[in-house]
C-alpha cells in the first residue's frame, strides 16, 4: 500500500513537486494548490487526515500550518536557499545583467545568505533583506520591496513567497522568484521518509501500562467483606480485559489491584491522545476513574517499559489517586495526565546535577522546576504558584524556594498580594 503525501503550495511550486513525487513509486501525491494565505486552514481541513506526510512548497504555509497545530502528521517544506537560489542568481546575472547590491530578498537568514555568497565566490553583499520567521502577510513583503524600488534603491525584487510575487507584479514592479529545484524536493521528501520510518518504529516500541486499582473506593459504606473485595476486583479484571483487547495488549496481573498491561507506544498514543489525557475507561469499560491511578512506560524490552511503567506509576502516587504519568525511553516524564498543570521533565541532565549537588533538592525536582518555569515563559513564580503546579503543600514549595535562594540560584523581586488581608507572597526570579 502506498504512502500518501499531502502537498500545498502555490501552482508554479506544485507543478515541480509532483513532478518529483512521481519518481517516488511508494508515495502517492495529494495535491492542494493555495492563491492566498487566508484560504490555506480552509483547503487543508477536509483532507488533515487523509495523508501519511504532508510537504509544503515554503516556509510560510509550512509555519502557518505548524501554529494551528490540526496536521499530527510529519511535516516539512522545501528550502529555498541552495541550488533555488543559484539558478535565481545565475539568470539574474546572465540575463537580466543585474547584481545582488542591486536588488531586495527576503525570506533567508542574513548569516545563512552571506555564507551562501561566499561560498558562490559572489564578493557583492545584499543592501537590502527582509528576514522573517514563522509566517509573514504577502502584502507586508510587496510593501517592502515596492518602497526600496520606487524610492530607487533598488532595480528589483527577489522574493520566495508566490502570493508576494504575484502582489509585486500588480503594482509594477520588477520581481523575480525563487523556485524550488528538484534537487531540493527530492531531498526534502526522502528526509519526510526517513521521519516517517522513523516515527513508525516509535510507534511499535514495546509499552506497559501499570496500573493500581483503589478497590475500597468502589465497595458501599458497610459492604467492606473479603468477598466484596474479591468480587469487585473479578469484575474489574473483566472490564481491563476489554480495555487491554481495544488496545490489542495483554493484561497480566501484578497482585492485589495492581495490573500491567503490555502493548505497543502506537496504541497508547492514540487512547491518551499523544500523552496528553485521560482514557475513557469509566465512559467505555465502567471502571471509574478515580480508583485508577496509573504508569505508563515506554522502553526497548519488554523489561525497561515495565521498570518505566513501575517509575511513573510512583511518580502518579504523589499527586494522588485517579492520576496517570508516562514515563519515556529518553527518561523523560509527562503528566499528570488530562490536567491542566501537565508537564514534561527529564531525570537526566548535567546542569540540573550540578546544581542538586549544590543543593538538598533532588534532579527530578529541579527538572519539575525547569518545566514549570518554561510552561509560564517566565522566570518568576511564587511558593503558591509553584504549589499548585507541583501538587505539593505551600511549605514545601516554600523550602524548595529558599532553598535556591540561599544558593544564588533563585532571588526574591518582589511580592504580591491577591487577597488585600493576606500576607504578601515573595515573587522568586530562578536562574537553572
Amino acid at each position: 500500500m502506498k504512502l500518501k503525501l499531502g502537498v500545498l503550495g502555490a501552482d508554479d511550486s506544485l507543478q515541480v513537486i509532483q513532478s518529483v513525487v512521481d519518481e517516488f513509486t511508494e508515495i502517492e501525491c495529494l495535491p492542494i494548490v493555495y492563491w492566498r494565505e487566508e484560504e490555506i486552514f480552509d483547503l487543508l481541513q477536509p483532507y488533515a487526515n487523509q495523508a501519511d506526510m504532508w510537504l509544503f512548497s515554503g516556509q510560510v504555509p509550512y509555519a502557518m500550518v505548524k501554529e494551528w497545530g490540526e496536521i499530527k502528521q510529519p511535516m516539512g517544506y522545501v528550502p529555498h536557499i541552495g541550488a533555488s537560489l543559484y539558478r535565481t542568481l545565475l539568470y539574474l546575472s546572465h540575463e537580466e545583467k543585474l547584481n545582488v547590491n542591486e536588488l531586495s530578498f527576503d525570506t533567508f537568514h542574513p548569516d545563512e545568505f552571506n555564507r551562501f555568497l561566499e561560498e558562490a565566490g559572489i564578493s557583492s553583499k545584499p543592501g537590502y533583506l527582509k528576514y522573517y520567521q514563522g509566517a509573514i502577510h504577502a502584502s507586508e513583503l510587496a510593501a517592502y520591496h515596492e518602497q526600496l524600488w520606487r524610492s530607487g534603491r533598488t532595480k528589483g525584487a527577489v522574493t520566495c513567497l508566490r502570493t508576494a510575487h504575484l502582489e509585486l507584479q500588480r503594482l509594477g514592479v520588477p520581481v523575480y522568484r525563487v523556485l524550488p529545484t528538484r534537487t531540493g524536493v527530492h531531498s526534502a521528501i526522502s528526509m519526510l521518509l526517513r521521519t516517517y520510518e522513523m516515527l513508525h518504529f516509535k510507534d511499535t516500541q514495546i509499552a506497559a501500562q501499570m496500573i493500581e486499582i483503589d478497590s475500597f473506593r468502589g465497595l458501599d459504606k458497610g459492604t467492606f467483606s473479603t468477598d466484596e473485595i474479591h468480587n469487585l476486583e473479578i469484575k474489574t479484571t473483566e472490564k481491563l480485559l476489554r480495555y487491554a483487547k481495544q488496545l490489542q495488549g495483554s493484561l497480566k496481573m501484578a497482585g492485589p489491584g495492581r495490573y500491567v498491561i503490555f502493548t505497543t507506544r502506537g496504541q497508547l498514543r492514540d487512547v491518551t491522545r499523544n500523552f496528553t489525557s485521560v482514557p475513557e475507561i469509566e465512559e467505555l469499560y465502567g471502571v471509574k476513574g478515580d480508583m485508577v491511578t496509573c504508569g505508563i512506560g515506554i522502553g526497548k524490552t519488554a523489561y525497561e517499559a515495565e521498570i518505566h511503567a513501575g517509575t511513573a506509576l510512583l511518580h502518579a502516587k504523589e499527586y494522588g489517586t485517579g492520576t496517570w504519568m508516562a514515563f519515556f525511553d529518553d527518561k523523560t516524564i509527562a503528566g499528570p495526565l488530562g490536567r491542566q498543570e501537565q508537564i514534561t521533565y527529564t531525570s537526566v541532565s548535567d546542569q540540573l546535577q550540578h546544581i542538586s549537588e549544590q543543593t538538598s533538592l533532588s534532579v527530578m525536582t529541579l527538572s519539575k522546576l525547569d518545566s514549570i518555569l518554561k510552561k509560564r515563559g517566565k522566570p518568576e513564580i511564587s511558593a503558591h504558584e509553584l504549589a499548585q503546579y507541583m501538587q505539593i503543600m505551600p511549605r514545601s514549595a516554600r523550602r524548595i524556594l529558599m532553598e535556591l535562594e540561599s544558593k544564588g540560584i533563585a532571588q526574591v523581586v518582589g511580592e504580591e498580594n491577591p487577597h488585600p488581608r493576606g500576607r504578601p507572597r515573595k515573587v522568586y526570579r530562578i536562574t537553572l
